[in-house]
């Protein structure tokens, strides 16, 4: 684990994951979405079924918790401040992930700022990769609070 002290501008994390059927179906049970994509076997049959963007964003946010670099710490999502060469926009989705595909995640720290003598701010940057180097999704500026002294164990 490191403090927030340790971490700086620019270091970069990975990780790597798939979401499974049973992933999926329980995220959309949860959700409560509702839309014939996840519904109609017709559109599974490339291969799986398509997930869901954000249920790829709540697991890449999963991953990031569970970095060595992170866990341990106190960490709190903050907000999305969203990229100012984007028009402020945060996330976008260029290719279809599909169930039991692997992942591969980019974990960029692309700002770091005080917010009082307790806590921090880390602006992270998640980039998305299918497993044949296509990119998934861009997401911008997720701000995690994070205490600036971990707990103790």
């Amino acid at each position: 684990m490191k403090k927030f002290s340790e971490i700086k501008t620019g270091d970069e994390f990975f990780s790597e994951c798939t979401i499974t059927p049973a992933d999926l179906e329980k995220y959309i049970s949860f959700s409560g979405i509702k839309n014939v994509i996840y519904e109609k076997k017709e559109f599974s049959d490339r291969g799986g079924k398509m997930v869901s963007g954000r249920a790829i964003l709540a697991r890449i946010e999963g991953e990031f918790t569970r970095l060595d670099e992170m866990y341990g710490n106190l960490l709190i999502f903050y907000g999305v401040d969203g990229d100012p060469s984007w028009g402020n926009r945060q996330t976008r989705f260029l290719k279809p992930l599909r169930t039991d595909e692997k992942l591969k995640i980019k974990f960029t720290i692309s700002d770091k700022r005080d917010l009082n003598d307790e806590f921090g701010v880390l602006a992270i940057d998640f980039e998305g990769k299918r497993d044949d180097g296509e990119i998934v999704l861009l997401s911008k500026r997720n701000l995690y609070q994070m205490k600036k002294e971990p707990p103790t164990r």
